[in-house]
């Protein structure tokens, strides 16, 4: 639709409006007694067949000339297809309900019947409008070439794209399925601050606001990681917290700088439990939520069925790549295989650095999975255990599905010696410009000096899963308000 013919429209419809004040319709009325929903009618046909109900919803088509008209409106769950005669309503109110234009919300009471063709109808004995519409809904909406009008104006996505919808109602059912499981489990859901003096919990580039009562910068989060650990060493031992996480970082298919995570603790745990809570926990949601294990995504199959296959992170980078780090024991051998292999250095890598670069570059997007992805270099680890076989790895695993990390999880670093020394390496990265690296946080330390069990420490990103759960190519699809830039 043009900008002219949008404008002419927005100008009938406002000439539309005027006529109804003067007519004494309120155009934007009040609540309305609804009964039931338009699934509740088509579902329960038979029982509620010749008797009154009063539902509401917004006129999507309208057909009809004379004084008989069909339409068909929409509600949460659904559409149904409306009869009204100009007899049963008086000619008054039937001259309004002609005026009234597609997108227009109306509430309606009548009897449920079937017409000849077997389409299941109510046949109107009163209405009344709720709320005009101004603006023509868009006839093409679907095959919009500027997809970012659909996620701007997610409104409008939602009321003419019933498949948007569905997916942000499968997604509040997983959100709610993944805490039914953990609350079965025994974890309490609790609340950290948003707000953090210290940006911790992840290598992540923050957003910075200032608190001008205590004149203090403040970060939002990028991580709930430090404070729900912290809650382990108070005591208490099942934990997780379901909320927003932010980071000042790119846009893609992927990312979105303000995300959701469900990050989980247990004492007494180590990071092969938590392997285990992952793969049972989305099996779970999967079965609740969609009735299979076999997804498909992007085409292509994706099985749930549990056990998921354990992987070494060195054994994938050999297999993939042609690489055997193991006998490359030194950073400057690293550093040599890397140039070797058209990666682009900025100098003093470490060999664990070298060798989850390899990882990321060459193997990420080749794993399917589902798949565990364990034994992380401890150069980007900073709050994982080392391994006991081999302290250059950490008991760090990740998760894969579909070629997209979407778990992250480990044997929590409980030596408060440790810690400090892996916040000091961190420290000299950020002083030699890495401002992704982890910053000292002193009262952390303090904490873990009072002393930690043993704990297992699990992240999972719910946008991601989501996404692959709803078979959507893109973040943004899963995000009712996806960050974007503004429009010129």
């Amino acid at each position: 639709m043009s900008e002219d013919h949008h404008s002419d429209e927005l100008y009938v419809r406002q000439r539309k409006l005027d006529e109804l004040r003067e007519k004494g319709v309120q155009p934007y009325g009040e609540k309305y007694e609804v009964t039931h929903r338009a699934m509740d009618i088509i579902d329960d046909f038979e029982k509620l067949v010749g008797k009154s109900v009063k539902v509401s919803g917004r006129i999507l088509s309208r057909r009809g000339h004379g004084k008989a008209s069909f339409a068909n409106i929409q509600d949460m769950s659904g559409k149904i297809q409306l009869y009204i005669r100009q007899d049963s309503v008086g000619e008054g109110n039937y001259n309004i309900y002609k005026s009234l234009d597609v997108g227009d919300i109306i509430g309606v009471t009548g009897e449920v019947f079937k017409t000849k063709t077997g389409e299941i109808t109510i046949n109107i004995s009163s209405f009344k409008l709720l709320s005009k519409s101004l603006r023509p809904l868009p006839e093409k909406w679907h095959g919009l070439k500027d997809i970012e009008l659909r996620y701007r104006q997610r409104y409008v996505d939602l009321i003419v794209n019933p498949a948007v919808r569905e997916v942000f109602i499968a997604r509040s059912k997983v959100i709610q399925a993944i805490r039914e499981y953990l609350n079965r489990k025994g974890f309490l859901e609790v609340e950290t601050p948003v707000m953090h003096g210290i940006a911790g919990g992840a290598n992540a580039r923050p957003f910075i606001t200032h608190h001008n009562a205590l004149n203090i910068n403040l970060y939002l989060r990028i991580a709930t990681e430090l404070h729900l650990k912290r809650l382990v060493v108070g005591g208490m031992e099942k934990v997780y917290e379901l909320g927003r996480i932010f980071r000042n970082e790119g846009i893609s298919t992927n990312h979105n700088p303000e995300f959701t995570t469900v990050e989980i603790y247990q004492a007494n745990t180590d990071y092969e439990d938590m392997m285990r809570l992952t793969e049972e926990l989305v099996a779970s949601v999967a079965e609740e939520v969609f009735g299979t294990l076999k997804m498909s995504y992007g085409g292509k199959e994706l099985d749930l069925s549990l056990p998921w296959p354990r992987r070494d992170l060195l054994d994938l980078v050999r297999e993939i790549t042609g690489v055997d780090f193991t006998s490359i024991p030194d950073d400057e051998g690293a550093r040599q295989v890397a140039l070797e292999k058209g990666l682009e250095l900025k100098g003093g890598e470490s060999r664990g650095e070298i060798i989850f670069t390899f990882f990321e570059k060459f193997c990420e997007d080749r794993l399917w999975g589902p798949i565990f992805v364990k034994k992380y270099p401890v150069e980007v680890s900073p709050l994982a255990k080392r391994c006991s076989d081999d302290p250059r790895f950490t008991c760090r695993f990740e998760t894969f599905l579909a070629g997209k990390e979407i778990a992250n999880a480990f044997t929590e670093l409980i030596d408060p010696l440790d810690q400090r020394a892996r916040f000091e390496a961190q420290m000299r990265k950020r002083a030699a410009g890495d401002e992704e690296a982890h910053m000292m946080d002193e009262d952390f330390l303090t904490a873990l000096e009072y002393g930690m069990p043993p704990t297992g420490g699990l992240g999972i990103g719910i946008d991601r899963l989501i996404m692959i759960l709803t078979d959507s190519p893109s973040i943004r699809d899963v995000i009712l308000f996806p960050t974007m830039r503004p429009r010129e």
